[in-house]
């Protein structure tokens, strides 16, 4: 199959570009599941943007936005990449609602919410379901988009490069092999212009916020292809993922306590009731996240206890149940009135904020290969994400991708033309006799990750960490050779790979920084402010 772009990933990211690259040429966009099943669909809070003088809140800025986004990143945020997204973040907004994106309102001003980190109200909200209401927006344009094609459960193998057909100089991407899930055909998808949008890696980690399709497919799509890879240290840990020991299902696991509940009064308590987190940072319950799941994983370990609680018990009757519906009722399934009982919350793996290594149009190291959100590290974060960035970096950023594509790549600009793409080559033509090797692997990876390379690291548990991943890397790299590929290796062999990303960029980060805090280097040193690069040739 052949298309002038190619699409990796359905959340904002690849779909804000598939709209719009649609008028310039055909588009496909694959996806390994439904394309409702991404971090863009399960994002709670909304997107963050200043707003027209007019619409915004009172005293809130555009220098006011950079100066709370560079705060939370510690030091590490490439200003220039901050100040051109934030800049750039009404027009994207405008693409939103063009798209059909119902934010919430009142009259004809947008209802803005508060995140921790923010010093002003700017989140745009659909209550507190925005990334639904945005996934849905999207993939329904999408769906109805000429040029633009849509396929579901197909999952890419591995990115088709130049180098790996041999050749020694202009290194340029060439297309994909992509997994047919209901068929179990491989196809060769040919493209000289592919957008890794394929999400982040929260299930890397034995708890996560994230759905179970983020197994951190871009990252090691992008690795093996010979991107350079950046800041995979730093792992955000939402600080209020609801605690529901013995539940079963994913959203029981996984169920996310919105920031934005802290943003309209909600505190942090200890079981004695104790506003804990004032004692760590006067913003309290609404400092940076990296602060808060710290503040929060120190009282666990100082009391003993399994949980702290966030409660809004003291906002008015019926709050919850009309600002945040879904959480309410949600909880209330799980047998907890929110209104009358504190609820009970741990961190969880939520956000990477490195990547696939791009400048601020998307550009990865990698000639025709682009890589759009969380995926993609473009120095807007640097060592912790500021609440509801995300949204906003995937839509500026697919923006600025397809213009700078068209500008370097139009229509015919490659030549000499590429070589011949040979037919997929599989391992062992065997169906895998035991999954259960897989799933112990998976488990294993998630925990010794949970365990090891969580909020609060040390030299020696990376150490271990490193030990056994890399017995795993040689046992899942069997695996794959050994059977024909479905997507349950798929997905163990990117995990796999990406953790040791992770543990590689936290053991050479040798200081606290951000997300990355470690008991050996427990100072944060200037002259180690600087991207932790990795590079594979």
């Amino acid at each position: 199959m052949t298309a002038d772009f190619l699409v990796i990933g359905a959340g904002i990211g690849g779909l804000s570009f598939a709209l719009r690259a649609a008028r310039y040429g055909s588009v496909i966009v694959v996806t390994k599941g439904s394309a409702y099943e991404s971090n863009t669909a399960w994002a709670q809070g909304g997107i963050a943007s200043v707003l027209p003088e007019a619409l915004r809140d009172p005293g809130d800025s555009e220098e006011m936005h950079v100066a709370d986004t560079l705060d939370a990143g510690a030091g590490l945020c490439k200003e220039a990449a901050v100040r051109t997204i934030i800049h750039e973040g009404a027009a994207a907004i405008e693409d939103l609602v063009d798209y059909g994106v119902s934010f919430d309102r009142e009259g004809d001003h947008f209802l803005l919410g508060k995140e921790g980190g923010h010093s002003h109200r700017r989140i745009l909200h659909a209550r507190d379901t925005t990334g639904r209401e945005v996934a849905r927006a999207l993939i329904e344009t999408a769906r109805k988009t000429p040029n633009l094609t849509l396929l579901e459960d197909h999952f890419v193998i591995d990115l088709i490069t130049t180098a790996k057909l041999g050749a020694v100089v202009d290194d340029r991407v060439l297309g994909a092999y992509v997994l047919d899930t209901k068929t179990n055909e491989v196809k060769v998808f040919c493209s000289d212009r592919v957008i890794l949008a394929a999400g982040g890696c929260g299930k890397v980690y034995l708890y996560t916020t994230n759905p179970d399709s983020a197994t951190g497919d871009g990252v090691a799509l992008g690795w093996r292809a010979g991107a350079s890879i950046a800041n995979m240290e730093f792992i955000q840990f939402h600080p209020t993922c609801f605690y529901n020991p013995g539940a079963t299902g994913p959203e029981a696991r996984s169920f996310l306590v919105s920031e934005a509940v802290r943003g309209e009064g909600g505190i942090l308590i200890n079981g004695k009731g104790e506003d804990f987190t004032k004692k760590i940072d006067p913003r309290g319950s609404l400092a940076p996240r990296d602060i808060v799941a710290r503040a929060i994983d120190r009282e666990i370990k100082r009391t003993g206890a399994n949980c702290v609680y966030l409660d809004v018990t003291h906002k008015p009757p019926g709050f919850m149940r009309e600002r945040f519906p879904y959480i309410y009722q949600t909880l209330l399934k799980f047998g907890l009135d929110c209104e009358t009982q504190p609820i009970p919350v741990v961190p969880a793996a939520h956000y990477q904020c490195g990547g696939v290594l791009t400048d601020v149009n998307g550009k990865t190291t990698i000639r025709g290969l682009f890589a759009v959100g969380e995926v993609g590290c473009t120095g807007l974060h640097g060592a912790n994400r500021l609440a509801s960035n995300s949204l906003l970096e995937g839509n500026v950023i697919a923006r600025r991708a397809l213009e700078e594509m068209m500008r370097l790549y139009p229509p015919g600009k490659f030549v000499p033309p590429p070589p011949v793409i040979p037919a997929w080559e599989h391992g062992d033509t065997a169906e895998p006799d035991e999954l259960v090797v897989i799933y112990h692997n998976w488990d294993e990876i998630r925990r010794l990750m949970w365990d090891y390379v969580s909020i609060v690291r040390t030299d020696n548990r990376l150490r271990r960490a490193t030990a056994r991943l890399r017995n795993l890397k040689k046992e899942v790299r069997e695996f794959y050779w050994g059977h024909r590929v479905n997507a349950d290796i798929l997905e163990l062999r990117n995990l796999v790979a990406v953790a040791g990303l992770i543990v590689e960029c936290a053991t050479r980060r040798k200081e606290s920084r951000g997300l990355h805090h470690t008991l050996d280097h427990p100072n944060t040193e200037e002259r180690l402010c600087a991207d932790t690069v990795l590079r594979k040739f």
